[in-house]
């Protein structure tokens, strides 16, 4: 059993802790909106998501998952501290860290044994090491040690609590192997493939997920407004295409376009992060005019 804490209790931490108490471990979520702590302390769930309210029922009543506004007593009292909390588009396009900047500091200033600290929130590249700078600078005893980690989520709302009880892959970066086997660890109940590999290529394949499954939406929109002109069926022409193993089916429904709370911050995080390199990402940029234009 691990001790476990969650500092944000959205959609992704919610989930994440609940599910974590489910396959044994003790998981403290912990929030700084009181009414948020309130309504789930009541097993209200603040969230639409099938299947939770019950987990979360059954893990509290079995002593597993606990929620609270003292987010540095629930720091102090675990081994393993997720940061899951959101990370917003800002007026530039770039992810606001503000909130898990917030986060890092708390639990410098409650580091009172080695903790592994672990990055849920969808994150920009080099995350990790900035987490690590504002944690090892908060500090108030500096002898203790801490290892950061990056382990991003791949969750679908509405189907949530599946694609964590039954994930088809973590990811789990780190420049620490031990760090990284005690998170593989942790997931060997999900009985899931791991795949583990530095920090920045864990924040990396988060981004490059979205952004794929983004571009195929795009793409079959586009060539959706082609058939229009051309007379060809194009839920015809995604069949035919999906049937190619290397393309596959998915992702492949032409419509309005993307939407929903990931693929457009996570598409202009990207963009902003290329730019930020010195990399013209006109792909990208297209999709995102793409997208946009599907709308009108």
């Amino acid at each position: 059993m691990k001790k476990i804490t969650v500092i944000g209790t959205g959609y992704v931490g919610l989930v994440s802790g609940a599910c974590f108490s489910e396959i044994g471990n003790r998981v403290i979520c912990c929030d700084v909106d009181q009414r948020k702590i309130d309504l789930l302390n009541r097993n209200e769930i603040p969230i639409y998501e099938p299947g939770l309210q019950e987990m979360v029922t059954r893990n509290k009543e079995q002593g597993r998952l606990l929620f609270t506004t003292e987010v540095g007593e629930a720091i102090e009292a675990s081994d393993i501290v997720y940061i899951a909390v959101g990370t917003p588009m800002s007026e530039t396009g770039e992810a606001d860290m503000r909130y898990v900047m917030s986060a890092a500091r708390k639990i410098g200033e409650h580091l009172n044994g080695h903790k592994i600290i672990v990055n849920k929130s969808t994150v920009p590249v080099g995350t990790g090491e900035l987490v690590r700078e504002v944690v090892q600078a908060n500090k108030k005893y500096p002898w203790i040690g801490f290892d950061i980690v990056s382990n991003p989520e791949f969750l679908r709302e509405g189907s949530a609590l599946s694609d964590c009880m039954n994930m088809d892959r973590a990811i789990i970066g780190s420049d620490n192997p031990e760090a990284a086997s005690v998170i593989e660890e942790l997931h060997a109940p999900f009985k899931t493939k791991v795949f583990k590999t530095d920090l920045e290529s864990a924040e990396m394949i988060k981004y490059a997920a979205n952004t794929f499954l983004a571009t195929k939406i795009s793409f079959i929109n586009a060539i959706a407004n082609i058939c229009e002109k051309v007379g060809a069926d194009v839920e015809d022409v995604a069949a035919g295409m999906g049937l190619d193993s290397r393309i596959g089916g998915k992702f492949l429904q032409a419509g309005i376009g993307y939407g929903g709370s990931c693929f457009p911050k996570d598409t202009y995080a990207l963009a902003h992060i290329a730019d930020k390199a010195g990399y013209e990402f006109d792909l990208l940029k297209s999709v995102i005019r793409t997208n946009q234009k599907q709308r009108f």
